[in-house]
């Protein structure tokens, strides 16, 4: 079965947010505690997908949407433009089949030439899948917020890690 990188579209929401929704259910990955629907979703597409410093990436195959890979606004503060976070998610069936790798690829060429100084990433922990895939990205950890937010019960840290924007290609 060929998977398929594209950029994403708005027909892809429910497939978004189904597979967000997941994590927010079933991980401490994300902070978010409650589901979304696709309407709750619209400005978080449109934040994510203005054709420049800013896009989405899906992975696809006959059956749909398998994942997704993006980079938004890191602080809306204006000196911050140049600095974009990254962030990656794929349904839980799919997770271990490189997704994560082909998604990065297409997101972090189709920046390549934007007016962007570095992409941040902040990986709740633990999630060592993330940590590695971050790293063969040319991802350095700067730190480690402790526990920084508080879901199921109990409080996570999230290992900040960043890269400058330069073409480097995974290890194969």
């Amino acid at each position: 079965m060929a998977i398929k990188v594209r950029p994403g579209s708005i027909e892809d929401l429910s497939a978004l947010t189904e597979i967000h929704n997941y994590y927010v259910i079933h991980s401490h990955i994300t902070f978010d505690i409650a589901p979304y629907q696709p309407a709750q979703r619209i400005s978080w597409f449109n934040d994510h997908s203005d054709g420049q410093r800013y896009r989405l990436f899906v992975a696809c195959d006959e059956g749909g949407v398998l994942g997704y890979a993006c980079t938004g606004r890191f602080r809306s503060k204006a000196a911050y433009d140049t600095t974009v976070e990254a962030s990656v998610a794929a349904k839980p069936e799919a997770v271990g089949q490189g997704l994560g790798t082909l998604l990065y690829q297409a997101l972090f060429d189709a920046i390549a030439d934007q007016d962007i100084h570095r992409i941040v990433a902040g990986i709740a922990q633990p999630n060592p899948a993330s940590n590695a895939l971050h790293r063969r990205f040319g991802f350095q950890t700067v730190g480690i917020f402790s526990q920084v937010g508080r879901k199921f019960g109990q409080y996570w840290d999230v290992m900040w890690m960043e890269r400058a924007v330069t073409p480097i290609l995974p290890p194969k």
